[in-house]
């Protein structure tokens, strides 16, 4: 009879446990558990975003459209994240920790694939302020395009790589404060309300700050996991095999709730028609946004973004 070391039971819990215990992301992002549905399958999701409404105006002429805050459905599929974990019994039986191990990092690599995927979605910010080096004025006009009326109680972060956090560190000095309620793996110190956190593959030039309603991840409660039977083969070799499975789906629901910091330049488009698949930006407030421009890109005050 093939020798089992662990239940499907124990194993899903193990499996469980560490995924909720990396993927803490209650600061990050919204978390809904409700998801349901299998990999593949489309979830229908209302993102909200900012339009354009700057306009040049002459005397006595007005503006004739607003900023809005407008949301459109957006199509996305349900994701499948499986890993599997092949031992021997030999191996078990002369390793005690083998499994443990094994298991283990099988909830730390999941939690590895969902977090790519967040940061991912942050990454597709809208919003733009542009920068020549990081500094204090370009955090203060990051949050001020956020355009919250009410900072208390919010807790505004920022994803930053290592390099761009070392420039950070030696622009601001003592501006750079640490407050000790944030003190959680990454944090770097506070500037102009912002939490900045270290993360080791953020794009180097971009530092997203953003609210946790910006992204929310859908996730199906649970973890699967499933040992198969072995066959005549793999029982011929001792041979097991573990997987587990985690369903979840993350998007930016609300693009209002993130900015991008960027280090580079802004310069009015030079273009006379629209170029497809070029982005475009429209100046707002402190900062920039994606527009679409109707014909002439130079004519109706386009940006791009360098």
């Amino acid at each position: 009879m093939a020798h089992k070391i662990y239940d499907n039971f124990y194993l899903s819990n193990e499996i469980e446990d560490q995924y909720n215990s990396h993927l803490d992301l209650q600061q990050f992002c919204t978390v809904d558990n409700s998801l349901v549905g299998q990999a593949g399958m489309i979830r229908k999701i209302n993102v909200y975003k900012a339009t354009d409404g700057t306009e040049k105006l002459e005397m006595t002429k007005g503006n004739t459209k607003s900023i809005e805050v407008t949301y459109t459905p957006e199509e996305y599929k349900i994701l499948l994240a499986q890993n599997r974990f092949e031992y021997y019994d030999e191996q078990a039986m002369t390793d005690p920790m083998l499994v443990p191990v094994g298991v283990r990092h099988m909830g730390t690599d999941m939690f590895n694939t969902v977090n790519k995927d967040i940061y991912g979605e942050f990454k597709k910010a809208t919003q733009v302020v542009v920068t020549t080096g990081f500094n204090f004025d370009c955090f203060a006009d990051a949050q001020s395009v956020l355009n919250l009326e009410n900072l208390e109680g919010v807790s505004i972060f920022a994803f930053v790589c290592a390099s761009d956090m070392a420039d950070i560190r030696k622009a601001l000095k003592d501006t750079l404060q640490y407050v000790e309620k944030f003190a959680v793996n990454g944090y770097v110190g506070t500037v102009a309300g912002v939490n900045l956190y270290t993360k080791k593959d953020a794009t180097p030039g971009d530092i997203i700050i953003a609210t946790r309603e910006a992204v929310t991840l859908f996730n199906k409660k649970g973890t699967e996991v499933e040992q198969p039977p072995r066959d005549s083969g793999d029982a011929n070799i001792r041979k097991n095999t573990i997987f587990s499975r985690k369903y979840y789906l993350a998007a930016l629901t609300d693009e209002t709730k993130a900015v991008k910091i960027h280090k580079g330049t802004a310069t009015l488009t030079s273009d006379t028609s629209v170029t497809p698949d070029k982005v475009y930006y429209k100046k707002v407030g402190n900062g920039y946004v994606v527009g679409t421009p109707d014909t002439n890109p130079k004519s109706e005050g386009f940006y791009e973004i360098a």
